[in-house]
């Protein structure tokens, strides 16, 4: 049976382990974000030679309140079929734009032959983090990130070809670090059009889904909105596992 938690989740959850800065390590973020509520993002789900799978959309909501912070609501959502079998996966992030830090990760994936959740409570101040199962741990960081915040704190960087970091950001201490390359500019056509694009390399620490590192490449719109336009990862089985840009839809200023 193939495994449709490793196409929602390698492409897109490992991928949205990246982050680039001189900064790196927790300073505020930009003045001017290039995401903000309202923003949707509409994914065609492509599986090596199988084609079309699935589809994914990214969202940004709020502002709502948590521990008396203003947060964005960031959330991800896929569903994938291959014959009979549905896949689904939906991911949330509650994060505090100012600091661009995580307050909240939930997620939950479903197939008809597993099934799993994820609902975490981060504490940057106090570098800790605490599952609704009883699991916890330490951060390495006061301004800690899950993979899905880090897509988005990807986009409020500088990206300068030739670039390379090594980053400590994720709330789970063993997940760190996650190294960053950035390669080249391009140009890049995806259902939603032509666009010159950023490209990127992100190898990630992922021993569930990847059995050690993973690698990833996202290609990042050159403009000030960032938008990732294309994400890509080696799957098992499958081969390519790709998110497309097939339609956009521009936020407000949060």
């Amino acid at each position: 049976m193939l495994d449709h938690t490793r196409i929602t989740r390698l492409v897109l959850g490992a991928a949205a382990l990246a982050a680039l800065t001189g900064f790196i390590q927790g300073s505020a973020a930009p003045a001017t974000l290039p995401f903000g509520p309202g923003e949707s993002l509409v994914y065609r789900v492509s599986a090596g030679r199988l084609g079309r799978v699935g589809r994914g959309v990214l969202r940004v909501e709020g502002p709502e309140r948590m521990d008396d912070q203003s947060v964005l609501l960031l959330s991800f959502d896929v569903r994938t079929r291959i014959g009979l079998v549905v896949g689904v996966d939906s991911t949330r992030s509650w994060l505090d734009p100012q600091r661009m830090e995580s307050l909240r990760f939930y997620k939950r994936e479903r197939n008809p032959l597993t099934k799993s959740l994820q609902d975490v409570r981060i504490f940057p101040a106090e570098r800790r983090w605490q599952a609704a199962d009883g699991e916890a741990g330490t951060t390495c960081t006061d301004t800690p990130l899950d993979e899905l915040s880090f897509l988005y704190f990807i986009r409020t960087l500088p990206l300068r070809p030739g670039d390379a970091y090594s980053l400590d950001r994720h709330f789970q201490a063993g997940r760190n670090p996650v190294d960053i390359r950035v390669l080249r500019r391009e140009p890049l056509t995806v259902p939603a059009g032509t666009f010159q694009t950023i490209a990127v390399e992100m190898r990630v620490k992922d021993p569930q889904h990847y059995g050690g590192e993973g690698v990833i490449l996202v290609w990042l719109s050159d403009d000030d909105a960032r938008v990732p336009v294309r994400i890509e990862s080696a799957v098992p089985v499958l081969g390519r596992a790709v998110l497309s840009l097939e339609e956009r839809s521009p936020g407000a200023a949060p």
